[in-house]
């Protein structure tokens, strides 16, 4: 088993620089598109990462709070770059992204609204979908070694399909496939199903206890604000729809400092801008203190990753050579791949709801098997097609 290195030379930090802040710029639909991207970009065209070593980073990232994409990008520019790789990597991904969301919301402020963006995603959508299910083919077939993988990955979709929580999926992903290589004569994936649809009111509860601690003040200034971003995003698991839930709580609920339409604005503007949906904390904390708290906000709310993998970055080969912890990470990119097949279903029906939509998708698909074109002008030509259709 390879561990997670490819090329023995570092790249430059140029390089590393101006492929992020392209992905940054170009990467709509969410963490699933993007973790396509980045596989396209970093494994097959430039090989800097083999895909085993991609899929490691990948379920690691799965392992801790934070969003996963931008932490996948923070992985990829440590091990390139070491430790200013890892910042240069980082922050180009989240630049591009919250100048944007920093651009919509002084329109937003100044205009009372938000400029229409459904022609562009309109035609956007159905080539993202395309792209994700290319790059899962790929790491499919390195993830899936196993039957008992393959079993566990099918487990994984049902479970996430059913509701159980993605943090739960994953942690009983390793054990099992831990637990195979430690007991002889184990059951192997069957006894997935009862462990995978266990209980996940543990997790709920300690999401609702952590939102509880959020606010302690009702007044605004930018530092309770950077302490309330900075804790969001120092424990926050799933997808913006959790983002969702903590920023209620926190800002309307107890703060009182948005209105609920503020906040369903500016999550909605985090989802359609490409980048991190986390940028929503750019969007907020420009409504809140203009300038200064859409950089507090987005520092605080992103800070944590890069701690995070600069902590765990360095365990990862270590993992890796160690035949239990192996196994486990091997559950975990089954499990991880099983949500990316999910998240990709979900996204697939909202995006292709009529002929022209599954068209661009088939015609996207066949592109990507036919050539090695480059991500960024699919995007594009998906945008024409959709400003042509509205």
């Amino acid at each position: 088993m390879s561990e997670p290195a490819a090329a023995s030379s570092a790249t430059p930090l140029r390089e590393l620089a101006t492929l992020f802040l392209k992905l940054g710029t170009i990467a709509f639909g969410g963490p699933a598109a993007h973790v396509a991207m980045m596989e396209d970009e970093v494994v097959r065209r430039r090989g800097w990462l083999t895909r085993e070593a991609f899929l490691d980073y990948l379920g690691a990232t799965n392992l801790i709070p934070g969003p996963n994409s931008t932490e996948l990008a923070i992985h990829i520019g440590r091990e390139r770059g070491g430790w200013p790789g890892l910042l240069v990597a980082g922050a180009c991904f989240i630049l591009p992204a919250a100048l944007i969301v920093t651009a919509l919301a002084w329109v937003y402020v100044r205009f009372g609204s938000l400029p229409a963006a459904e022609a562009v995603l309109y035609g956007v959508k159905p080539v993202v979908i395309a792209i994700v299910l290319r790059a899962l083919w790929g790491l499919g077939a390195t993830a899936i070694k196993t039957p008992a993988l393959g079993a566990l990955s099918v487990a994984g979709v049902a479970a996430v399909a059913l509701g159980v929580h993605e943090l739960l999926v994953l942690g009983s992903a390793a054990l099992i496939m831990a637990s195979q290589q430690l007991i002889s004569g184990a059951r192997g994936p069957q006894a997935a199903v009862p462990v995978l649809f266990g209980t996940g009111q543990m997790i709920g509860d300690s999401t609702r206890a952590v939102v509880g601690t959020l606010a302690s003040a009702a007044a605004f200034s930018l530092w309770p604000m950077f302490w309330i971003f900075l804790k969001i995003g120092a424990v926050l698991f799933g997808s913006g729809y959790v983002l969702l839930a903590f920023l209620r709580a926190g800002l309307v609920e107890r703060l009182g400092w948005l209105t609920q339409q503020q906040l369903l604005d500016a999550i909605a503007v985090g989802q359609v801008t490409p980048g991190p949906v986390f940028t929503t904390a750019t969007f907020i904390g420009y409504l809140l203190g203009r300038g200064p708290g859409a950089v507090v906000a987005t520092v605080g709310i992103f800070l944590p990753a890069f701690a995070f993998v600069g902590l765990s970055g360095f365990l990862v080969p270590r993992i890796r050579r160690s035949r239990v912890a192996g196994a486990a990470l091997d559950g975990v990119n089954a499990a991880s791949l099983a949500l990316m097949a999910v998240v990709s279903w979900q996204l697939g029906r909202s995006a292709i709801v009529d002929p022209v939509t599954a068209g661009l998708s088939i015609l996207t698909m066949g592109l990507l098997l036919r050539f090695r074109l480059n991500s960024a002008w699919l995007i594009l030509g998906g945008a024409l097609v959709g400003l042509a259709h509205g």
